[in-house]
């Protein structure tokens, strides 16, 4: 499998099938599903990580995202990090993390099977990571895991930094392939998140250009933007920062915030 390159991506305008290929089960909350589509050549400008739209089938009527498959097949979309992409045997890998029946996405993901389809709709967002950082930091938490594996594994072999990776327990930690230079640290998740604190702790020289991709839980990835605007002084272009969920709103509630914060992005 290989990764993608680190242009600016777009969305697409007709949407394209999905096949589930294999499935993974990468921890007690993590699910890995390998994709097969006959168009992926169509996101080839896509990035380590970038956010996919993806078309996940629904029961009934629903009034967010909804979306009309050309065969009958109703759709809510959804957006998740691109893991891994091979584009010579056409197959995708989106890592999914599984949070019971609370939202469509995990609720298709712990019932996927060999066969079942999706749809891709398009890629978007903003590069995660700059190849001219002298020092790169990664933060978030379970629900990052996956664009954060994605970027460590294109980072260059001399890349100095840090990862940082919450996850509620020891079990969901996973191996990962990084650069022996960017050193990975794993935080277990406790009542409040131990996130923005652990950042603080990390160290770079004060000529250092550094480039942070901070994703996860909205608090914490809020309080370390503004740790990092304020009090280290980094531009805005430095940072890729995108609250992906919010402690106490449903995934339902939260989908329209969640997407005017990754425009800000853009």
């Amino acid at each position: 499998m290989t990764t993608l390159s680190t242009h600016r991506s777009r969305f697409t305008r007709v949407p394209q099938r999905l096949t589930v290929r294999e499935t993974l089960r990468l921890g007690p909350r993590l699910r890995r599903i390998r994709f097969h589509g006959e168009a992926l050549q169509d996101i080839v400008h896509a990035g380590p990580g970038a956010h996919l739209k993806l078309l996940l089938p629904v029961s009934g009527a629903n009034s967010t995202g909804d979306a009309q498959w050309p065969d009958g097949f109703r759709s809510v979309a959804r957006a998740y990090s691109l893991r891994r992409v091979d584009f010579a045997e056409n197959l995708l890998d989106v890592d999914f993390v599984l949070h019971g029946d609370e939202g469509p996405g995990s609720r298709w993901a712990i019932r996927a099977a060999i066969g079942d389809i999706i749809g891709l709709a398009g890629v978007g967002g903003p590069p995660l990571s700059s190849a001219a950082a002298d020092f790169h930091l990664l933060a978030g938490d379970l629900t990052a895991l996956p664009a954060i594996a994605a970027v460590l594994e294109t980072l260059p072999a001399t890349a100095i930094g840090a990862a940082l990776i919450e996850v509620p327990d020891a079990a969901d930690q996973l191996v990962l392939q990084h650069p022996p230079g960017v050193q990975l640290h794993w935080l277990h998740a406790r009542a409040s998140s131990q996130l923005t604190g652990a950042v603080r702790q990390i160290r770079w020289l004060a000529e250092a250009r550094v480039f942070a991709t901070i994703a996860g839980e909205s608090a914490s990835v809020l309080a370390i933007r503004q740790y990092l605007l304020r009090e280290r002084g980094l531009s805005p272009a430095s940072l890729y920062t995108v609250p992906y969920w919010c402690r106490g709103w449903s995934e339902e509630d939260y989908h329209d915030e969640r997407h005017r914060c990754m425009d800000g992005n853009t």
